[in-house]
C-alpha cells in the first residue's frame, strides 16, 4: 500500500479505505495551528508540527493530505520538510494525496506531472489535486502520467467556497454546467474500472443540494469536514447513492486535538467511526 506499488491508485485507495476506514487526514501547518501547539511560526516549528502529525496520523488513516502551500511559504527549507512528511507517511502505510491544485498547459502541465507523479521524482506521491479551469484537456499530461505510474488525480468540480458557483455552475454552449462537464470527463476517463477508477473529483461537504451525477466511478475527495462546518449528515445528504466512493477529508478538526499523538489518533478514530456508520447504513 505504498507509493511505489504498481497497482492503480483507485485499487490501492479502495483497499486502504476498507482496511483503515474512510478518512483522509489533512496536514495543514498554518500559523494558528503551530501556535496552538506551542510552536513558533518558523521552519523549526513547521518541522516539529508536520512530522509529529505525520507520525501520529499516517499509521491509522487511509490517506494523509499535506497542503503544499503551508510548506512552500518557507521556501526550499519548507519543501525539504514536505519531502520528509511524504516519506514518513508512506513508510507508515498511508497513501499521500498532495494538495497542490496545479493546473497549466502543455509542457508546464507535464512538468507538474513529472514532479509529483513520476516515481523518479523526490516528491512523488500517490495522488495530487488539480484544477481544470484552463480546460479539462489541459490535464491530459497529468492524467496520462498518473495512469502510467499507478497514481491518481483529484480534479476540482464542486467546491464549497462562496465564489465557486460563478464558474462551476456556469453553463457551456451545450447547456451543461462546467461542474457537470468535469464530472462527465472523469466518468469517461475512469470507464468501468473495478473496484474504482483512479481519477476523482473534489466535492465540498458544505455545498448546497446538487442535481449533478456524482457517480464518476472514482473517489470523491470531500473537504470541509469538521472545523469548516461539514458533518456526517451533510455527507449523507449530498452523496446519497455514492457513499462508497466518498473519502472525507478533515484537517483542522483533527489537528486541533494535538500535539499529543494519542489525542490525534483518537480524533481520527472518532471521524472514521462517524463515517463508517454512514457506509454501513447506506
Amino acid at each position: 500500500m505504498n507509493a511505489m506499488s504498481s497497482d492503480p491508485f483507485g485499487k490501492r485507495l479502495r483497499e486502504a479505505m476498507d482496511a483503515r476506514g474512510p478518512l483522509c487526514a489533512g496536514i495543514d501547518p498554518h500559523r494558528g495551528l503551530l501556535e496552538s501547539w506551542g510552536l513558533t511560526d518558523s521552519v523549526a516549528g513547521l518541522e516539529k508540527f508536520a512530522l509529529s502529525a505525520a507520525e501520529a496520523l499516517a499509521p491509522v488513516a487511509a490517506a494523509v493530505k499535506p497542503q503544499s502551500a503551508f510548506f512552500e511559504r518557507f521556501g526550499s527549507r519548507g519543501i525539504a520538510v514536505l519531502e520528509r512528511v511524504v516519506e514518513t507517511s508512506r513508510e507508515a502505510g498511508a497513501l499521500v494525496v498532495l494538495d497542490v491544485k496545479r493546473g497549466d498547459i502543455g509542457s508546464t502541465a507535464q512538468a507538474y506531472a513529472d514532479a509529483y507523479l513520476d516515481p523518479v521524482s523526490p516528491m512523488v506521491v500517490d495522488a495530487i489535486t488539480a484544477t481544470p479551469f484552463l480546460g479539462f484537456g489541459s490535464l491530459d499530461p497529468m492524467l496520462a502520467t498518473a495512469r502510467e505510474h499507478g497514481k491518481g488525480v483529484f480534479v476540482l468540480a464542486l467546491t464549497s467556497n462562496p465564489e465557486a458557483p460563478q464558474f462551476q455552475h456556469a453553463r457551456t454552449d451545450g447547456g451543461r454546467s462546467v461542474a457537470g462537464t468535469v464530472l462527465d470527463e472523469l466518468r469517461n476517463h475512469n470507464g468501468d474500472v473495478a473496484p474504482m477508477g483512479s481519477f476523482g473529483a473534489v466535492v465540498g461537504a458544505t455545498i448546497a443540494e446538487t442535481g449533478e451525477d456524482l457517480d464518476v466511478n472514482g473517489p470523491l475527495l470531500v473537504p470541509g469536514i469538521g472545523a469548516q462546518g461539514g458533518t456526517a449528515d451533510d455527507v449523507r445528504r449530498i452523496f446519497s447513492g455514492v457513499l462508497h466512493l466518498v473519502l472525507p477529508s478533515s484537517s483542522r478538526e483533527i489537528l486541533g486535538a494535538g500535539p499529543d499523538p494519542a489525542a490525534l489518533q483518537a480524533a481520527v478514530g472518532r471521524s472514521v467511526d462517524a463515517f463508517s456508520a454512514l457506509w454501513t447504513n447506506r
